[in-house]
């Protein structure tokens, strides 16, 4: 499981360090090879260990081609996927257009998701989430899915 939020510095070649408490996750559940792809409904990346992707993968591969929404998500996901390396010293290049996409600066954030990591321009992340924190302080229970509603924290 990857959760918690850390910060990471994107260097002058577009290189992150993967922090060590996800590295040897990800070595482990990813033989070496993550996926990063973007995020459809945020200017964010994301991070999948290779098994967790290409089962994602297969159930976009078999949406209907017809279905133009379906062909949309198809495009954006699937066409963005890339496939990239941990070097030697734990790092990820980040290719340029995906970087690009999410706006990544030098500071960035790493999200844990569970299954997969998020990877945020660290200035983009501060105001996504004091948004939704006003956001969630302004619903009331009625606003929630009913399955989160029925979460006890």
């Amino acid at each position: 499981m990857y959760r918690g939020i850390t910060g990471v510095n994107i260097d002058a070649k577009g290189r992150i360090a993967m922090p060590t408490r996800y590295r040897e996750r990800f070595l482990l559940d990813s033989k070496n090879t993550i996926v990063l792809t973007i995020d459809t409904e945020e200017k964010c990346l994301l991070l999948y260990p290779l098994p967790e992707w290409e089962e994602i993968e297969k159930k976009l591969a078999v949406l209907p081609s017809f279905n133009p929404a379906a062909r949309r998500i198809q495009r954006l996901l699937i066409g963005h996927a890339t496939d990239i390396e941990m070097d030697g010293q734990g790092r990820l290049l980040l290719p340029p257009l995906l970087r690009e996409y999410a706006g990544l600066q030098k500071e960035a954030v790493l999200v844990g998701q569970g299954k997969k990591l998020e990877l945020w321009d660290n200035a983009h992340w501060e105001v996504c989430r004091h948004a939704w924190l006003k956001e969630e302080s302004n619903l009331s229970d009625c606003g929630l899915p009913e399955e989160v509603s029925n979460i006890s924290l």
